[in-house]
C-alpha cells in the first residue's frame, strides 16, 4: 500500500482521481508528494471528479513538464452503477490516451463517451447536473400537485416510469419513498456545480437556459431549507 500520492504513482502507468473538489484534485495530484511527482514519463492521468474545466487544463499542464497526459473523465451513476460495470464516464482529451485508458474504464463503466478536448467530459457532466437539479424541482412539484388532485403519488410514479413524462430525478424519489435526505446529502455537490456551470458561461458569454437555472437553483433552495 501507497503511504503517500507520489508512491502510488510511482507504481502506476495510469492514476484516477475521484476526490470530492478542485482544491482536492490539484491537492492530490500537484503537492509536494503528489501523484505527478512520483509518475514516469508517459503516465497518465483520468479526472474522474465534477471539476471547473480550467482546474483540468490547469493540471494538464503541470503534467506535461513531466510527460505524463491527462484526461478529464467525470461520472454518472454511482457505486452501485460502478459494481455492475455500468458506469456512465464523459471523457475530454486526446484520443490516443482515451484509447490508453479505455480497458481500465470498461471494468466498471458502460457507456463511455468521449464529448471532444481536454474540459468537454466535465462540460457534459456540469449541464447533466444542473439538468438533473432543474428536474428535481420538476418532480417535487409534480407529485405536490398529484396530491392535491388526491392522486396516489406512488401510482403516478410508475406511471411517470414508463411513460414519456418521466424523468431519473423522479425515478429517484420515488425508489427513496420521496424522502429527500439522500439528496440533501449531495446538495454541497450540487450547489458547486450549479455555480461552476454559471461561472463556465459568464466566461464564455453564453447565456444559461434561464428556465433550466431557476428550477435548479429552486431545487437547491429547497433542499437547504429542508436540512
Amino acid at each position: 500500500m501507497a503511504s503517500t500520492p507520489a508512491e502510488l504513482g510511482a507504481a502506476s502507468d495510469v492514476v484516477g482521481i475521484c476526490v470530492m473538489g478542485d482544491a482536492d484534485v490539484e491537492d492530490v495530484l500537484l503537492r509536494d508528494d503528489g501523484v505527478l511527482l512520483g509518475m514516469a514519463a508517459g503516465g497518465a492521468v483520468a479526472i474522474h471528479s465534477t471539476i471547473h474545466p480550467d482546474t483540468c487544463r490547469r493540471v494538464a499542464d503541470e503534467a506535461a513538464r513531466r510527460d505524463v497526459a491527462v484526461i478529464d473523465a467525470p461520472v454518472s451513476g454511482g457505486g452501485g452503477a460502478a459494481a455492475e460495470r455500468r458506469l456512465l464516464v464523459m471523457v475530454g482529451g486526446e484520443e490516443r490516451d482515451l484509447a490508453r485508458c479505455r480497458p481500465i474504464f470498461e471494468t466498471y463503466a458502460d457507456p463511455v463517451i468521449h464529448l471532444g478536448p481536454l474540459g468537454s467530459g466535465q462540460m457534459a457532466k456540469l449541464v447533466n447536473n444542473l439538468v438533473f437539479s432543474a428536474l428535481v424541482s420538476v418532480a417535487l412539484e409534480t407529485f405536490a400537485f398529484a396530491d392535491a388532485l388526491g392522486m396516489d403519488r406512488e401510482a403516478l410514479a410508475q406511471v411517470l416510469a414508463h411513460g414519456s413524462g418521466g424523468s431519473r430525478a423522479a425515478a429517484i424519489l420515488a425508489a427513496s419513498g420521496f424522502d429527500l435526505s439522500g439528496l440533501r446529502g449531495s446538495v454541497g455537490n450540487l450547489q458547486k456545480d450549479v455555480r461552476i456551470v454559471s461561472d463556465v458561461a459568464r466566461g464564455r458569454h453564453a447565456d444559461e437556459p434561464a428556465a433550466v437555472a431557476e428550477l435548479a437553483r429552486r431545487t437547491l433552495d429547497v433542499l437547504v431549507a429542508d436540512a
